[in-house]
C-alpha cells in the first residue's frame, strides 16, 4: 500500500486506487461534480483539481492514479482558484431563482458557492433559455438548471440501463436531451427517478402534488385519506435532521392527522395482501397454471422495463396490482362501503419513497368504474416539505397508531421496503399455504443485504424453490436475459427498480449515503423481528378481509379489485 503525501502529512493509498479514493479515506474533503460513486471516473467537471509536484497542469484526482511517494497540495492557490473560476463559469450562464428552486438548500452548486467565496456574477454571460419538459407524470426537467456534470446519464444508462437521455448537440450547444428532443413521456424513461438522486442542482426533479392533496385537504366535500408505504417511517426523519434509520411510524401517523387526513392506513397492510396474493399465484404456477418463473409486480418502473425492453417476458409478470394500488382499490370499495360514502367523494393520498409511483397511479389499468384507485401520490421529500407548509414539526408529536380496518400489518409486510423483503415475506406464505406448516427460521438470510443479485435455494415441501432477488435494473437486464436465453432454475423473481429497493427510491431524501441505505434496511429488519405476528397470512386484519369481502386469494373479487394487465410499450428512442 503505497504512501502519499497530502497537505504536508503522510496518507496511506490502495494501490491501483485513485487520489480522490486516497483523499476521501483520509478524511481530506475535495469537492466533485460529476463523479459518481461506484462507476468509472470521467473527469469532466475539473473540481477536484489538486497540485501533484512534478505534473506540468493540475489533475483531477478523481481520475488520477496514486504513486508512492507522490506528493500533493489539494488546496493550493492554484487549485482553488481554478475551482473557483469553474464555478463562476457554471453561474454565469445559471438562472438567478435560487429563492423558487426545488432544490433550494439542498443544490450541490450553492453548496460549491458558498465554500469557495462566490458572492457576485463576475463573468456575465450569454443565458440559455430552453422549454422545461413537464410531460412526463413523475419527472419534471428544467434544462436551464443543467450543468452538464452526466449524473443522470450515468445513473440511466449505467446503473439502470434504460438510457432515456443522453448528451446532444456540440460545444457550447451540448444539453442533455432524450431522443430527437421529444418528451420524456414518449421517451424509454421508467420513471425511477434516480437521475433526480443524483442532480446536484434542481434540473430534475419529482412532479409536484402538493398544491392538488393541499387543496383537496382544505375541501369539505372530500374525505381525505392517506397510505404510508413500508421504508417512509425509517427515512423521513433524516429530512428533520435526525440520523439515518430511526423508526417515526407512531409519530408520523399523528403528523398526518394533524395535517387533515381522515383516515390513516398502513400500506404494509396490503403489502400483507399482495403476499396473499402473489404466494397463492406462485402456488398455482408451480402447478401448471402459468409460466415461470413468476416475477413480482410491486415496482413500476420494473414493470415499465420489462413492458418496453421484454415484452416477450410479460407474461411472467405477476398479475397482481402494487400494495399502493391495491389499497386504494379496497378503500374506494371496501373502506367506502363499511363508512357509506361515496367512493367518488374519498381522495386517495399514498406517501411513497418512489416517483414511478406517480406513473402507476395514473395508468389505465388503475381505473374502475371511472374513479382511480390512488389521487395523488406524495413522495417522503414531498411529505416533509408539506410538513413544513403547515408549521409542523415531527419531533413534537405522541405517537399514534394506524387506524382500522387497513393499519394492522405484519413484520412481513414492513420488510417490503427493502431489497429481498418481497421474496422472504412471500416465501413465509408460500412455504404455510404448500405444508401447511409455518417455516422453521422465518429469517431467510440469502435474500437479505444490499448487494444487486441474490439468489437462494429454499425447500417448500417436497420442492426446492429457487429464487432470485435484484435490485437494479441493469442487474435485471443481466438476469433476464439468462432467462431469456434458457435459465430454467429460478421459480421466483423479485425486481426492485432503485438499488437497495424502496428504502433507496427515487422520492427519498437527496444526497443519500450507501450507510444510511444500510441504517434503513436494519430497521427494517429490526422491526420485523420485534411483531408479534411476522406472516402475512397471519395477520388478523388480513384475514377478516378475505372472510368478510373478498372470499380467498385469486376469487373473481380478488381478480377484479387487485389484479390488472400489462402490455408491450414502443417507446420513441
Amino acid at each position: 500500500m503505497p504512501m502519499i503525501e497530502v497537505n504536508g502529512r503522510q496518507v496511506t493509498a490502495r494501490e491501483g486506487g485513485t487520489l480522490l479514493d486516497a483523499l476521501r479515506r483520509a478524511g481530506i474533503q475535495v469537492p466533485t461534480l460529476c463523479h459518481y460513486e461506484g462507476l468509472p471516473p470521467t473527469g469532466s467537471c475539473r473540481l477536484c483539481v489538486v497540485e501533484v509536484e512534478g505534473a506540468p497542469n493540475l489533475v483531477p484526482s478523481c481520475s488520477f492514479p496514486v504513486s508512492e511517494g507522490m506528493r500533493v497540495q489539494t488546496h493550493s492557490p492554484r487549485a482553488v482558484r481554478a475551482r473557483k473560476t469553474i464555478v463562476e463559469l457554471l453561474l454565469s450562464n445559471h438562472p438567478d431563482d435560487c429563492l423558487y428552486c426545488a432544490q433550494h438548500g439542498n443544490c450541490r452548486l450553492q453548496d460549491l458557492s458558498e465554500d469557495l467565496g462566490v458572492r457576485q456574477r463576475r463573468l456575465p454571460g450569454s443565458r440559455t433559455r430552453l422549454p422545461r419538459d413537464i410531460s412526463s407524470p413523475a419527472i419534471v426537467r428544467d434544462p436551464d438548471k443543467c450543468i452538464l456534470c452526466g449524473r443522470c446519464i450515468r445513473a440511466c444508462a449505467e446503473v439502470q440501463t434504460v438510457a432515456a437521455i443522453d448528451f446532444t448537440g456540440r460545444g457550447s450547444g451540448t444539453r442533455v436531451d432524450t431522443a430527437f428532443g421529444e418528451g420524456l413521456n414518449i421517451s424509454s424513461c421508467i420513471n425511477c427517478g434516480q437521475c433526480v438522486m443524483v442532480c446536484p442542482t434542481g434540473a430534475l426533479t419529482e412532479r409536484s402534488h402538493l398544491d392538488q392533496v393541499e387543496s383537496a385537504l382544505q375541501d369539505p366535500d372530500l374525505v381525505p385519506v392517506v397510505q404510508v408505504a413500508p421504508a417512509i417511517s425509517v427515512s423521513l426523519a433524516e429530512l428533520f435532521g435526525e440520523k439515518p434509520g430511526r423508526d417515526v411510524e407512531g409519530a408520523l401517523n399523528a403528523l398526518l392527522r394533524r395535517l387533515g387526513f381522515a383516515r390513516v392506513f398502513d400500506t404494509s397492510f396490503s403489502a400483507d395482501l399482495t403476499v396473499m396474493e402473489e404466494a397463492s399465484e406462485l402456488v398455482a404456477r408451480l402447478q401448471g397454471a402459468g409460466p415461470l418463473p413468476l416475477m413480482t409486480s410491486c415496482s413500476p418502473g420494473w414493470i415499465k422495463f420489462v413492458e418496453t425492453f421484454y415484452p416477450d417476458l410479460i407474461p411472467n409478470l405477476s398479475t397482481c396490482k402494487s400494495p399502493q394500488q391495491m389499497l386504494g382499490a379496497i378503500i374506494k370499495s371496501r373502506f367506502a362501503g363499511i363508512q357509506g360514502i361515496d367512493p367518488a367523494r374519498i381522495y386517495s393520498v399514498s406517501i411513497m419513497p418512489c416517483t414511478a409511483k406517480k406513473f402507476e397511479a395514473g395508468r389505465s389499468e388503475m381505473l374502475r368504474g371511472g374513479l382511480v384507485d390512488v389521487d395523488a401520490v406524495l413522495t417522503t421529500r414531498e411529505l416533509a416539505e408539506l410538513v413544513r407548509r403547515r408549521g409542523l414539526k415531527l419531533g413534537d408529536q405522541a405517537p399514534e397508531p394506524a387506524d382500522m380496518p387497513f393499519g394492522r400489518r405484519s413484520g412481513a409486510g414492513k420488510i417490503f421496503g427493502a431489497s429481498g423483503g418481497v421474496t422472504e415475506a412471500a416465501i413465509r406464505t408460500a412455504h404455510f399455504l404448500v405444508t401447511g406448516r409455518e417455516l422453521e427460521d422465518l429469517t431467510v438470510e440469502p435474500v437479505r443485504g444490499p448487494e444487486g443479485i441474490k439468489r437462494a435455494r429454499v425447500q417448500v415441501g417436497e420442492l426446492e424453490l429457487g429464487v432470485a432477488v435484484v435490485s437494479g435494473l441493469g442487474n435485471a437486464r443481466r438476469l433476464l436475459d439468462e432467462i431469456r436465453e434458457g435459465r430454467r432454475d429460478i421459480h421466483f423473481v423479485e425486481v426492485m427498480t432503485c438499488p437497495g429497493g424502496c428504502i433507496n427510491g427515487g422520492g427519498q431524501p437527496i444526497g443519500t449515503r450507501p450507510g444510511a441505505i444500510t441504517a434503513r434496511m436494519r430497521a427494517l429488519y429490526r422491526i420485523d423481528k420485534g411483531e408479534t405476528v411476522r406472516t402475512a397470512h397471519a395477520n388478523p386484519a388480513v384475514r377478516s378481509l378475505y372472510a368478510d369481502f373478498l372470499g380467498e386469494p385469486l376469487s373473481g373479487l380478488s381478480h377484479e379489485l387487485l389484479h390488472t394487465h400489462y402490455e408491450a410499450r414502443t417507446p420513441l428512442r
